[in-house]
């Protein structure tokens, strides 16, 4: 069987590169440690083997339906949800009080990796209920987080959000959904809500959905966004489903891939009341909603390089065993055919979907620990930290799932043939990979995000703490060997990203918006990739420094992350330039294009 996920570079990612073992010092990790850790990514990897990734295909080629009015998975699913239960994942993050582990942010992710490699499809379910109740603990009252969070945290139900509607995906200033005072603290919720992830199934005794609208009577846009919590079944008095809440289906959208999880177009208050709590004051629910958004967005960039490793360790297989032509300098017709692995361009194939995976994996996890430091780390940090989760946040969600793509495409190229056929799974898995640059905002919305407020908010404070950071480890890599490529391209791409990012915002009031955000797409490029190339120095660094004193498979690991900085810095990092060009120039073509010349 090939395996879905490379535990190795996980655990050099998580304790070699991260300090994730130092983390006990903090008081909320004081009981744990890295044996701690380790054990409970061996509990993950065993759940993900035996009950999740037993049953992908399935779920792919089975997608749900509508049977007498109810939705209808494979059976399978409900073994899974039932074994992330038991497990005690739901709730593993959080205070032991409420059931948790107290697990460390960056922990929890890499647990939730091994699901989201082993099957994206079902582990949509557990994604957006853990979700739903962070958001809750932050925001709801602590009789809301009784009756709604303590079922979610014990995965008794289940969470969505409820954001989209058909005539408004990603404008939310534009939703209809309408919440009406029904006198007793409660409000009668009716609209259509679309592309709703996990909005109708049997797989719980409950779903709690959290739903963005407008209080009848409040201001139009952003500011009349309220938030609320509706269940499918309204809660009795002693915490049990009751009767049904009135969120009708009104179907379902069949998807290219990530078919596991259901998908649907709900309707609230057809035939009868849906009833509905406000979460917090009125108006604010885009920002409370923004929690849950920006925790999905490094989500869903973490599995989709979870899907783009999947595709590297099946396409890096295939490439040892098949064997096929001969290399240029081989004359003899009746040499045998080599492996494929041995052709150059093979090896560049599974190079670039090696620096995709691991660059987006070590991204990832780095901004999860930084959810880590802003909760428990030094309390005169936290301000600068916060900025710098705030900036990498459009780039954690945008890149791995751009460039996962890439290398799922590349691992079907290796492939051949055979990569293009459902006999292996990395055409499923490029199905799947390709809804990650759309939902939790596209990549349009991200770069205008980056460009446009988490570039210039406190003053540029943020970006400052990023390139502090990034000088802060180029300097500490200075007396290691092997490294001058990577640092002398991320230097080159850190002044031209600096300078071009520096000068285009230098003239804003003067450019006017339209034409500063015209090119928001290559800040998030060139951002992206020099970040990327900063998190590939991070791993070589960690590699170098362990080197020395490898053996047999260690040595040849860390002699591979080595070569990939090698590789990332020579093929990769000299984007940057044309990039940053673009955005210096404020180049204008593809705002002066006229709708009417396409």
């Amino acid at each position: 069987m090939t395996p879905f996920l490379n535990r190795r570079d996980l655990s050099f990612q998580l304790f070699e590169v991260l300090a994730t073992g130092t983390l006990p010092r903090r008081p909320r990790f004081a009981d744990h440690s890295r044996e701690v850790y380790e054990d409970i990514l061996n509990v993950a990897h065993t759940v993900a083997e035996r009950h999740f990734a037993n049953h992908t295909r399935e779920v792919d080629s089975h997608e749900p339906q509508v049977v007498d009015g109810k939705v209808v998975l494979p059976a399978a699913v409900a073994g899974a949800m039932r074994a992330f239960r038991e497990a005690g994942f739901f709730s593993a993050h959080h205070d032991e009080a409420l059931g948790g582990l107290q697990l460390p942010w960056v922990v929890t992710q890499a647990v939730q990796a091994h699901f989201q490699a082993a099957n994206i499809g079902s582990s949509g379910y557990p994604f957006l209920t853990i979700g739903n109740a962070n958001l809750q603990r932050l925001f709801a009252s602590p009789e809301q987080q009784r009756r709604y969070m303590l079922p979610l945290l014990e995965g008794r139900w289940f969470g969505t959000m409820a954001l989209s509607e058909p005539q408004a995906g990603s404008g939310l200033a534009d939703i209809t959904t309408t919440a009406t005072p029904r006198g007793d603290g409660t409000y009668d919720i009716s609209g259509t809500k679309m592309w709703i992830s996990g909005g109708e199934h049997e797989l719980t005794e409950n779903i709690v959905h959290l739903v963005l609208a407008r209080i009848a009577g409040g201001p139009g846009g952003v500011r009349g966004i309220s938030l609320f919590l509706v269940p499918r079944y309204r809660v009795q008095d002693d915490g049990r489903p009751g009767e049904p809440n009135h969120v009708v289906l009104a179907g379902l959208n069949h998807k290219m891939g990530y078919r596991g999880t259901v998908n649907t177009l709900l309707n609230f208050g057809e035939g009868g009341e849906t009833v509905g709590e406000l979460v917090g004051e009125p108006g604010q629910g885009l920002a409370q909603m923004f929690h849950m958004m920006n925790e999905a967005r490094i989500g869903v960039g973490l599995g989709a390089v979870m899907l783009g490793t999947a595709g590297y360790l099946h396409s890096l297989a295939y490439a040892q065993e098949r064997r096929q032509g001969r290399l240029p300098s081989g004359k003899d017709p009746h040499a045998p055919p080599v492996a494929i692995i041995d052709h150059a361009d093979v090896r560049r194939l599974l190079l670039r979907q090696k620096v995709f995976v691991e660059g987006g994996l070590a991204l990832g996890l780095y901004a999860s620990s930084l959810v880590d430091d802003l909760q428990t780390g030094p309390e005169e940090t936290r301000g600068d930290t916060g900025l710098l989760l705030d900036l990498l946040t459009p780039i954690v969600k945008s890149w791995p799932s751009r460039y996962s793509q890439e290398a799922l495409s590349d691992a079907i190229q290796v492939m051949g043939g055979a990569g293009y056929t459902r006999d292996f799974p990395v055409e499923m898995y490029y199905r799947d990979n390709r809804l990650n640059p759309i939902h939790e905002g596209t990549e349009g919305i991200q770069g205008n995000d980056l460009l446009g407020r988490k570039l210039t908010q406190k003053g540029g404070r943020g970006l400052v703490v990023l390139l502090e950071k990034i000088e802060t480890d180029l300097a500490a890599s200075d007396g290691f060997e092997r490294l001058e490529e990577i640092r002398a391209a991320l230097r080159q791409a850190l002044t031209q990203t600096r300078e071009a990012i520096t000068s285009l915002l230098s003239r804003a009031a003067e450019l006017g918006p339209d034409v500063v955000l015209a090119n928001a797409n290559s800040a998030l490029e060139a951002l992206g990739h020099t970040v990327v190339g900063w998190m590939w120095l991070r791993q070589g660094v960690a590699a170098a420094r362990a080197l020395p004193d490898a053996r047999g498979s260690d040595a040849d690991f860390y002699q591979g992350k080595l070569h990939a900085a090698r590789f990332f810095a020579v093929y990769e990092l000299p984007k940057v330039r044309a990039y940053a060009e673009l955005l210096r120039s404020a180049d204008l073509t593809t705002l002066e294009m006229q709708p009417g010349w396409f």
